[in-house]
């Protein structure tokens, strides 16, 4: 189990599969230099980044899914952690932001879908909603892909909300972490914390 969590009342996570940028994100996020490696599975233990006179805590899970190099059952213990983590403070985390790839997220769901599989994203994102946990989208790499809101519908039918996306506004959000335009996402972590009564922690994000 992961340890070393700061004590903190308030948390916003970033969970997903390696490799699709969420240290990107949290540098983008906090400005702080997160360690980042072309190599899958970099992160291993949460990294926190507290802001020390505040009662708040922005983390950055260690990424599940296929890692080459990485034997199986190290993947699973790490997403094992990952959901016993966010079990374990769910009443604490305000928002969980989902990041997925934009150019490859519809492939891999659907290569992983089948009648006694659901692939880890369409799972996770179902495991933190039936948590209680608003829940954002963090469609990365959006510059890499063409068919923009083709592809965004794509992935609210996938996830089981009704496209067209643009109405998922506060769930869905097409970000570009690397080049720094992450505003949709912000703007819809700022929708969940306003609903939590937690206009103070804006200026986070």
């Amino acid at each position: 189990m992961f340890e070393g969590r700061p004590d903190r009342d308030a948390e916003v996570v970033l969970v997903g599969r390696s490799n699709v940028g969420k240290s990107t994100l949290m540098r983008e996020l906090t400005g702080h230099a997160v360690a980042t490696g072309g190599k899958p599975g970099v992160t291993r233990q949460p990294n926190h980044y507290d802001w020390a006179a505040e009662d708040f805590v922005l983390t950055d899970l260690p990424g599940f899914g296929f890692m080459s190099g990485v034997e199986e059952e190290r993947r699973e213990q790490i997403k094992t952690d990952v959901v016993r983590y966010v079990e374990e403070y769910a009443e604490h985390i305000l928002v969980g932001v989902l990041v997925v790839d934009g150019k490859s997220v519809i492939d891999i769901i659907d290569r992983h879908s089948g009648p006694d599989s659901i692939p880890y994203d369409v799972e996770m994102f179902h495991f933190l909603r039936d948590l209680g946990i608003p829940t954002v989208v963090a469609v990365n790499k959006m510059d890499k892909v063409d068919d923009r809101d083709e592809r965004l519908d794509d992935l609210c039918d996938r996830l089981g909300l009704h496209p067209p996306w643009k109405q998922w506004q506060d769930t869905i959000a097409p970000i570009c972490a690397k080049r720094g335009s992450i505003d949709p996402l912000t703007e819809a972590v700022r929708t969940h914390l306003h609903e939590a009564a937690r206009d103070d922690l804006f200026k986070f994000f």
